[in-house]
């Protein structure tokens, strides 16, 4: 066997059995301790941001799903476990361009006061600072888990107007196909017990946003094809927002018979507690038949990142951790000192 199989087995072996810190092969140790020391400057410069999000995710229900964001990545990085013991991370410095247009984006919302375009900056300066710490080989390796840290961004909301006129459409098509007599004006379905509202908390935002989020972890777990991720993607939304029609027709056609109260408190309990589930439980079932891979599969191997000649080609250069760390020092100092400048304060 060659001495470099040796070691690989050997570090895969202590990454497997020893406590957290000794299964870190030493040449991780410093890239990660520099990597730390870069999230912590950046999460100065971007604390406001990330306790806006934080407050979403725990206190709105429609992003609480974004909990689960952080755990999957690491989840995803510990499949690829095995190869990264095979791969020398090496600081990368024209990662620091990444991190300089997401800064850009993060100061751009910072200064207009588009909170997503500061969130999507400041969790893309991470994932920048991820490129530009661990180098062009490590990124390809876990270009899965680094992207996926997009959905720690809240959206959704932008789409609320598109997504209630969508549902009262189907809704009031589904009422009258049942036999129900109703108008429709706008988001307002007017029926024999009472007029009812697609209210923003019934568009279906928040099943939508958690149906994409799940929709991308398995379409790159679980498919290796482009177009069959494709197909699984618009195939969930499309699901997500006919399913939540049909609930909306269902409250009203339930209320036509059993009451408004307990329509409304039928559709609570089925569709916060079984109605997503069954979904979610009919789209991966659907999906199942076709499914190409397993999840530790997903992604490339070692093997099949030393046939990739750009990567060899990214690789000529030789970065120093400490510079690369100090650049980014820099370029968070930088555009910190503009965002002072440039965001107005309200007057006393």
């Amino acid at each position: 066997m060659p001495p470099e199989s040796i070691t690989a087995l050997t570090a895969q072996t202590r990454l497997r059995n020893a406590p957290f810190f000794e299964a870190i092969p030493q040449v991780w140790r410093q890239p990660l301790g520099w990597l730390f020391v870069s999230f912590a400057i950046l999460g100065a410069a971007t604390a406001r941001e990330w306790g806006e999000m934080a407050h979403q995710w725990w206190n709105i229900d429609t992003y609480n799903h974004i909990l689960l964001v952080p755990l999957i990545a690491i989840w995803l990085i510990w499949l690829k476990s095995d190869e990264l013991v095979r791969i020398v991370p090496r600081a990368w410095a024209p990662g620091l361009l990444f991190v300089a247009g997401a800064l850009a984006l993060w100061l751009a919302g910072r200064v207009t006061g588009v909170n997503l375009v500061a969130h999507a900056g400041a969790v893309g300066a991470v994932q920048g600072a991820l490129l530009a710490a661990s180098g062009v080989r490590v990124s390809t390796l876990l270009a899965l888990p680094f992207a996926f840290l997009a959905f720690l961004v809240p959206f959704g909301d932008e789409i609320i107007p598109f997504l209630q006129s969508i549902t009262a459409q189907i809704a009031i098509a589904l009422t009258k196909w049942s036999g129900v007599p109703a108008v429709i004006d706008g988001i307002y379905i007017d029926t024999p017990v009472g007029l009812f509202i697609v209210a923003e908390e019934c568009s279906g935002v928040k099943f939508l946003v958690a149906m994409v989020t799940l929709a991308v972890l398995v379409g790159f777990t679980r498919f290796t094809n482009w177009s069959r991720r494709a197909l699984f993607l618009s195939g969930a939304i499309v699901l997500s927002v006919l399913a939540n029609g049909v609930r909306a027709w269902g409250t009203i056609y339930i209320a036509q018979f059993a009451g408004v109260e307990f329509a409304a408190g039928f559709d609570h309990i089925v569709y916060g507690w079984v109605f997503f589930a069954v979904i979610v439980a009919l789209t991966l079932a659907a999906a199942w038949p076709f499914f190409q891979c397993e999840p530790e599969d997903y992604g490339f191997t070692t093997g099949e990142l030393e046939g990739m000649g750009w990567i060899k080609r990214f690789e000529t250069r030789e970065d120093s951790s400490v510079l690369v760390c100090a650049s980014l020092a820099g370029l968070v100092v930088a555009v910190t000192v503009a965002a002072a400048i440039l965001t107005p304060t309200s007057g006393m």
